[in-house]
């Protein structure tokens, strides 16, 4: 998509001399909030993931929902608000300044919780096997909810009795 004015991302379009602009329409409005202008669609796509976000919640299409928990939070859903956390936002984004070691990157969020790392920290390398089962069942204690919790999500009661029925009972 080189020559496209289109980009990869949702929310986000390619100018003609070559920035990448993000703008995000208010929901029940035809009002749109201008998100910026940005060097990159990445950095246009993370402003347009907080805006999005923020408006219409765990329903709406994302670029990075992976990512959208560490994001800036708006403090309110006054368009300046809106577009202050996502400039944020997409200063992660922002490419590496020629010449200078280290600028531009972001912290990247894994995986494990504080106490998972610890746990792995402390336990002993002699035994893989011990490792494993207590960092398994450390996990059960300290897992963490889910990112995005809808309402319209299933509960785990309906997951059970789905779990209990079998194909071979019809």
């Amino acid at each position: 998509m080189e020559g496209s004015t289109m980009g990869v991302y949702v929310g986000v379009r390619k100018r003609k001399w070559g920035k990448w602009v993000s703008e995000i329409r208010e929901p029940g409005k035809k009002t749109r909030i201008w998100l910026g202008s940005f060097e990159t669609p990445e950095m246009a796509a993370a402003a347009y993931d907080v805006a999005a976000f923020h408006l219409r919640g765990c329903k709406a299409r994302l670029n990075f929902p992976e990512l959208v928990e560490g994001f800036p939070k708006p403090a309110s859903s006054q368009p300046e608000d809106v577009r202050l956390a996502a400039h944020q936002a997409a200063m992660g984004f922002k490419p590496p300044a020629e010449g200078v070691p280290g600028a531009g990157l972001r912290p990247v969020r894994i995986g494990l919780s504080p106490n998972q790392i610890q746990a792995i920290n402390e336990t002993p390398m002699d035994s893989p096997n011990k490792m494993w089962m207590e960092l398994a069942a450390t996990t059960l204690l300290l897992r963490e909810p889910p990112l995005m919790i809808c309402e319209d999500m299933m509960e785990l009661e309906d997951w059970e009795e789905i779990q209990d029925d079998s194909i071979w009972d019809f």
